[in-house]
């Protein structure tokens, strides 16, 4: 796997999140970081206001993470990036 830059982790583990049920587990094998790595982006983007966390009622121990508008708006406008770079890369 390449080198990803930091917005390209950020849009993984918004797409992890956005895929179902996202506990910090299910988003580090989903977007393929370390527990470290994870923990670093999570911290970021729960203060940017990217996602939110809210508590399982079932698990009252493991967090479930839900993303905002603006991880949706930041979520759309990366995909929105990559489709413009991918048509420019095929010319």
């Amino acid at each position: 796997m390449k080198n990803r830059s930091r917005t390209d982790l950020i849009g993984s583990i918004l797409e992890a999140i956005v895929r179902g049920r996202s506990t910090k587990t299910k988003i580090m094998y989903g977007a393929y970081l370390s527990y470290t790595q994870l923990n670093e982006y999570m911290s970021f983007m729960l203060e940017a206001g990217l996602v939110k966390d809210q508590k399982a009622k079932e698990d009252l121990f493991s967090p479930i993470f839900i993303i905002t508008d603006k991880g949706k708006h930041f979520l759309d406008i990366q995909n929105k990036i990559n489709e413009m770079v991918t048509v420019v890369q095929n010319k």
